[in-house]
């Protein structure tokens, strides 16, 4: 009897040294991810630096497993695994630094980049402002070069992280001295950031160019040259919304062709993908509209006061008698729709921060065009809400293909899609940037100057 209670304590202890080894690999596992329970299970959509460290960590080479030996021959396992998981670590560690290093001297720089680029920028339209009067066509002409050249310096902080765009589709530089419009879907802040890189080789696109924005990047460091600019601030919202369409429509008329802007960059879904989805997919079933996953349905208001406003009428086949005197002595109007679809590898945006800090692996953004004719547009409102759904409807299929195969479908009547990669002047990039650099240390001795002067 007591030989059989001895054998049975010995099998309890075995057992409770078993369960608290497995308590203690478990535990760290736990800690990294509670909501999981496991490091390799981080939701692939979170952005929290956890969740980022936690695939990260998933990616490295597992430690060696042990097998569970009774008293002092798993502690000696359990001493090894330590010092292979401590091996792995220091053997990153060096990668690690490097990535933090680079991030905190582009941080740097980019700081340096804003504060030369942009004070120069209102210094030189501070002093043009006397050309504004005389001439503002020409005054604006060379605001319109000064903001391409701001644009193109935030294009180069991602073209040399590695982020570059890749063309698909109908080729925009055909229709870059028109009027345009753009219709694209929105995921992340850096599809701006992509358009402001994929725009640069479209002639004066980027320097006729009118942006429609949330309110919120008014408080950027950008945007002042923005305002100045003209782009147009919209406030989201139901109860913003009637007022916000009339204060576009006074803009458009106010600024759009006395700046002599011609195209225009609309984000018709009012809002991010992930921040909209769930609303949408609630509206179109509620709607009985189709169920999108990759873009949301967009809104209406904003695309139907552009056609509204900057579209020629016609009356009886021929511009209206004010019309007809714009179209002669200033443009042809609105003539071509741009619906501009873009897609990340596996489904995964860029944000801003990543394009300044330039920490993820180098990446290529997939751009694709499809040019519309305005005069396959319908202008009422219940005709070109079913158009503009129908190109998001497209859009969802475009990318579904897209997340499938790597590539863009082909157009119609095409055994297959062409694309073409869009790269930026490295000579051109050091040009814009030495004249930032240049122009920032020249009114900063002027601005010296007068202040011994006066002082």
């Amino acid at each position: 009897m007591l030989r059989q209670r001895t054998e049975e304590t010995e099998r309890q202890t075995e057992k409770s040294d078993t369960q608290r080894k497995r308590d203690r690999e478990s535990a760290p596992r736990a800690a990294c991810c509670p909501e999981t329970f496991a490091l390799k299970s981080a939701p692939p959509h979170c952005r929290s630096p956890l969740c980022r460290l936690i695939r990260w960590t998933a990616l490295l080479p597992a430690p060696a497993t042990v097998s569970l030996q009774p008293s002092s021959g798993w502690r000696k396992k359990d001493r090894t695994d330590a010092h292979v998981r401590m091996a792995v670590t220091l053997e990153e560690a060096p990668w690690l630094g490097w990535i933090l290093v680079k991030a905190l001297l582009r941080f740097a720089f980019m700081v340096a980049n804003n504060l030369v680029a942009l004070l120069s920028y209102l210094c030189y339209v501070i002093v043009l402002q006397p050309l504004r009067l005389l001439d503002s066509k020409r005054f604006w002409y060379i605001e319109g070069f000064m903001y391409k050249w701001l644009l193109g310096m935030v294009a180069s902080w991602g073209w040399y992280a590695g982020y570059t765009v890749m063309e698909w589709g109908d080729d925009i530089k055909a229709v870059s001295k028109d009027e345009a419009v753009m219709l694209v879907n929105h995921q992340a802040t850096g599809d701006v950031c992509t358009l402001m890189m994929c725009l640069q080789d479209k002639g004066l696109v980027v320097a006729q160019m009118m942006w429609l924005m949330d309110h919120i990047f008014k408080y950027t460091n950008f945007g002042i040259v923005s305002l100045i600019h003209g782009d147009f601030f919209i406030r989201q919202g139901k109860s913003h919304r009637d007022q916000q369409l009339l204060l576009l429509k006074k803009h458009l008329e106010n600024n759009y062709r006395s700046r002599d802007r011609k195209w225009i960059v609309l984000f018709p879904e009012g809002g991010f993908l992930r921040k909209r989805r769930e609303t949408s997919q609630a509206f179109a079933k509620k709607n009985n509209l189709p169920f999108l996953t990759h873009v949301t349905l967009p809104r209406i208001g904003a695309t139907n006061i552009i056609l509204s406003a900057l579209v020629a009428r016609q009356e009886n086949g021929s511009p209206s008698e004010g019309d007809a005197k714009e179209l002669e002595s200033k443009s042809k109007g609105l003539q071509w729709i741009i619906d501009t679809t873009i897609a990340y590898p596996k489904a995964e945006p860029i944000d801003i921060q990543t394009w300044i800090l330039g920490y993820r692996k180098p990446t290529v953004t997939h751009v694709h065009y499809r040019i519309f004719p305005i005069k396959d547009v319908p202008l009422e409102t219940d005709g070109l809400s079913d158009w503009l759904y129908q190109r998001f409807i497209e859009k969802e299929e475009l990318l579904s293909h897209f997340y499938e195969t790597g590539a863009f479908p082909p157009p119609k009547g095409h055994k297959e899609a062409v694309s073409r990669e869009m790269t930026l002047s490295n000579m051109w990039i050091f040009l814009i940037q030495s004249f930032a650099f240049l122009s920032g240390y020249m009114w900063y001795k002027i601005i010296q100057y007068f202040y011994h002067c006066l002082f």
